[in-house]
């Protein structure tokens, strides 16, 4: 009885999970901002006059900082040298700060030519990039601290199902920001999404606020009973991580993979209204479909890595899946909701595949006290092409893929033939298939234990 009541708070299932399902929810709110102007592409054109250009251009601040600043390489650094508590707060106000910013661009400052322009951008377009810019460096460094917990956390246990349901909670804000932020604009107004998100990242600053003192309990355990340790984190130790031929090919793989995805996902709702003829508020559904998916099937196949392994196994199957996706949106057949609908399903399960392998593969191959600078590092690449391919695609849409125009709600607006991006999109799945079959030799000669399990029996 006296053991069960002395349990630490660092061996206690229940404290594990309850850590998760916080830090969890306060990503959850950054996954909702960060996708809230997505669906509103259509009327954003309408209200506002953005084209498919400005459009790539405020997708593409998200690596301003992140990347050109180097922010997540310093943000990984700083995670590793400080610790999860100090620069998880740091991020969440940063995601405040930018929401904040967002919403004064879209609801204060003019649309018209008469606000002028700032580094060739109309200033409401410029503003609204240095808001997401800012807010980007506090979500991405917040998605790797929120990585680092839960290998801290986790470690020896349920480390792909953890991770799992941390990402199936995240999509969860991204599914709500492509069903409701349409239906908030119909009811309030273009900015009140970003409104909206501003409370409940703050609602999730004080959710972390409370896992602050969990973790701080944590350490303070460990220290009993292990003292202090000489495993700390030196700058020179990084280079572990640059000669390692496995981290650089989940990198890689992370960069190809997710710029056929999240970018995807940005002219997803656009895709719907230009192929397949649906109004804005299904257009937003539809691609929600995915999100809702990784909610089921992400723990799912986490738990099936700590139990059964086959890690670089299940990138590989999730990257064919994500080629077969984009090759069946760029061809001219079955151009009905229910299908595209369909198709959203499977690359639902390979958004599921990929990350649920992917990212409980890296503390396999990287020291433990390195977790953080691995992710950032991770992160810093794969903001490259979260960046650029945004703003890549919304230029070939605006130069080569004009169809015409459509009239919405009294007004015309600009139609557009998907076939060219969806085709660039499946490239990167290409790439990625033929990284995750790279990484499968490698693991087979250097030996990380990627199709090993993760509970060690």
């Amino acid at each position: 009885m006296s053991q069960t009541v002395s349990k630490k708070i660092s061996e206690s299932k229940g404290a594990r999970w309850a850590a998760l399902i916080i830090v969890s929810f306060t990503m959850m709110w950054g996954y909702f901002l960060t996708d809230a102007l997505s669906p509103l592409m259509t009327m954003l054109e309408e209200q506002m006059g953005w084209t498919s250009l400005e459009f790539g251009q405020f997708n593409w601040a998200y690596c301003w900082f992140n990347v050109f600043l180097f922010m997540l390489i310093f943000g990984g650094i700083i995670l590793d040298k400080m610790g999860v508590r100090f620069t998880g707060i740091i991020t969440c106000i940063l995601m405040f700060a930018g929401a904040l910013i967002k919403y004064y661009a879209v609801n204060y400052i003019s649309p018209g030519a008469e606000a002028g322009t700032v580094f060739g951008m109309r200033t409401q377009v410029f503003v609204a990039c240095l808001g997401y810019a800012i807010f980007a460096v506090g979500t991405e460094n917040c998605g790797i601290t929120v990585s680092k917990v839960i290998t801290k956390w986790f470690a020896g246990k349920e480390l792909a199902l953890a991770m799992g349901v941390q990402v199936a909670v995240a999509r969860l804000g991204t599914a709500a920001a492509l069903v409701f932020s349409p239906m908030i604009v119909k009811h309030f107004s273009l900015s009140a999404p970003l409104l909206f998100s501003a409370v409940l990242l703050c609602i999730g600053l004080l959710a972390y606020l409370v896992f602050c003192g969990m973790d701080k309990k944590f350490d303070a355990e460990v220290a009993l009973e292990n003292g202090e340790s000489d495993d700390i984190f030196k700058v020179k130790d990084l280079k572990l991580i640059i000669t390692n031929r496995g981290f650089w090919l989940i990198a890689l793989l992370c960069l190809m993979f997710y710029s056929a995805v999240f970018p995807f996902m940005k002219y997803a709702a656009s895709l719907m209204e230009n192929k397949y003829g649906v109004s804005t508020t299904l257009a937003g559904i539809i691609p929600s479909l995915i999100p809702f998916g990784n909610l089921i099937m992400t723990p799912l196949f986490g738990g099936i890595y700590d139990k059964k392994g086959k890690g670089a196994t299940i990138m590989i199957i999730g990257s064919l899946l994500l080629i077969l996706v984009h090759v069946l949106f760029a061809l001219p057949l079955l151009n009905y909701w229910w299908f595209a609908a369909f198709i959203m399903i499977i690359l639902g399960v390979a958004f599921s595949l990929v990350p649920s392998a992917m990212w409980p593969s890296v503390p396999k191959i990287i020291p433990q006290k390195l977790v953080g600078s691995a992710y950032a590092l991770i992160f810093w690449v794969q903001n490259i092409g979260l960046g650029f391919v945004p703003l890549l695609i919304g230029g070939i849409l605006d130069k080569y893929c004009k169809a015409g125009t459509r009239i919405v709600n009294g007004t015309e607006v600009t139609q557009y033939n998907y076939t060219l991006p969806m085709v660039i999109f499946a490239l990167f799945g290409i790439v990625a298939l033929l990284l995750a079959l790279r990484l499968k030799a490698v693991d087979k000669k250097e030996g990380y234990g990627l199709e090993e399990p993760n509970i060690k029996q």
